[in-house]
């Protein structure tokens, strides 16, 4: 997957780059105990009404995709966001959409908590789709989920990475 993407800047380059040499240097990158490790993540769209669903995350205090890290004996990143999607939103139709493609790859800092020290996600982000957005359910009251529009959905994250990825969202939901 890694070998076939194309980055869009000199800034997804190198965080490719890095992934990559990551990939090559690890035995499993999917392994959370590594200060770089992969994680795989997804915006939610509902292309009916050209919406996207954010889902609160606490520990980066930001409204993000939804996403997270691959179980034990996981390796597919697009299975492992589509695993993730589910679980957070309830949602049981979800689908790659346009297609399967990898839509963005960003590496992104994770601060420290009480279980593990500051490192880094290189997020592996794709695009899933749902015909049924009013089935959308939090997986913990502290986790709300939202649809938005796209330009409600810029307005409420303050991340960079994010507002290209709803970039990235904007146009396939275009064309």
């Amino acid at each position: 997957m890694l070998s076939g993407y194309r980055p869009n800047d000199a800034r997804e380059a190198a965080d490719l780059d890095r992934t990559r040499a990551m990939v090559d240097r690890e035995a499993d990158p999917w392994l959370r105990t590594t200060p770089l490790h992969c994680t795989a993540s997804a915006m939610i769209v509902h292309p009916e009404s050209k919406r996207v669903l954010l889902r609160w995350h606490q520990r980066q205090q930001a409204w993000l995709q939804v996403g997270g890290h691959g179980d034990p004996g996981e390796h597919d990143p697009l299975q492992i966001a589509l695993r993730e999607g589910r679980e957070e939103t309830g949602l049981t139709d979800l689908t790659p959409w346009p297609d399967a493609s990898l839509v963005q790859l960003v590496i992104v800092q994770v601060p420290a908590n009480e279980y593990e020290p500051a490192h880094e996600h290189a997020d592996l982000r794709f695009v899933l789709a749902t015909s049924a957005p009013d089935d959308a359910r939090p997986e913990k009251p502290d986790a709300p989920l939202r649809w938005l529009s796209l330009a409600e959905a810029r307005e409420a994250t303050a991340e960079a990475n994010v507002e290209e990825m709803l970039s990235r969202v904007e146009r396939l939901l275009v064309t």
